[in-house]
């Protein structure tokens, strides 16, 4: 099966890092950002950039880094946005609803698809976003977790919310799923013959219950969901086995 295609409307979502500090930290939130086919990345006023750190952790998704904007404002980088949600963590006196990721990613996957611009807006390492940068902001969003100690990587957060988006997308995992024909009924219970008639060769049921214990056998074999490549394989092992019992033992490889 042919692998799927990231749909273009992704394009319309853009990862927005504030003020970064580490080159580091861009480099890994593009290699995470790509994972999760998005490509549209915003640096606002970086410490460092271009960074020969950012493209070693970047892997390969370095054509992120090439192709990001840089910027000296949120402003700039919100210019033709609809939707911006600022991805904070801290108590603020603010009047916007907070929601979680799975809350607010399907907003963010629909006004994308439907050809608005989006922003995930992420703060500095170590403070966050100010409180002017989270007003210009339309939605919180807060990625939940140990209340005793919380302390999410900035390109961690990056993949846990770019995850959550890519969830929401009709991208599925059937082409990773092994190819070939399943086993018909008939044909699992010729294989389960096969391996009595193996089993009885090498003396195996000597002192077991032969019924039983192929009875146990055959369930095992049915609730695998065989494929037909799997049948051919275990048949063709059954088949040396009895002819090893018979005496007739194949040369060793050299």
């Amino acid at each position: 099966m042919n692998k799927p295609e990231v749909p273009d409307f992704l394009r319309n979502i853009r990862i927005v890092l504030a003020r970064p500090s580490h080159p580091g930290n861009i480099g890994s939130a593009a290699r995470a950002m790509k994972t999760m086919g998005l490509s549209q990345l915003w640096l606002v006023a970086p410490k460092a950039f271009p960074s020969e750190e950012a493209d070693t952790l970047a892997s390969g998704a370095v054509d992120v880094l090439r192709a990001a904007r840089v910027v000296e404002s949120l402003g700039e980088a919100l210019a033709g946005v609809t939707v911006a949600a600022a991805m904070t963590s801290r108590r603020r006196e603010l009047t916007a609803p907070l929601s979680v990721p799975r809350e607010a990613a399907p907003e963010l996957v629909a006004r994308a698809q439907a050809g608005e611009t989006v922003a995930l807006v992420f703060g500095n390492e170590t403070f966050g976003l100010s409180i002017e940068e989270v007003e210009m902001c339309n939605r919180l969003v807060t990625i939940p977790g140990n209340p005793a100690y919380f302390s999410l990587n900035l390109a961690m957060a990056v993949q846990v919310m770019t995850y959550e988006l890519f969830s929401h997308v009709d991208v599925g995992v059937e082409y990773l799923k092994a190819e070939g024909e399943a086993a018909t009924s008939d044909e699992v219970e010729g294989m389960c013959a096969h391996l009595e008639q193996a089993m009885a060769r090498i003396g195996y049921f000597e002192r077991r219950n032969s019924e039983r214990l192929m009875r146990r056998m055959r369930a095992l074999f049915n609730r695998a969901g065989m494929r037909r490549e799997e049948i051919d394989i275990l048949r063709g092992f059954y088949k040396q086995v009895i002819r090893a019992a018979d005496g007739h033992v194949p040369p060793a490889k050299s």
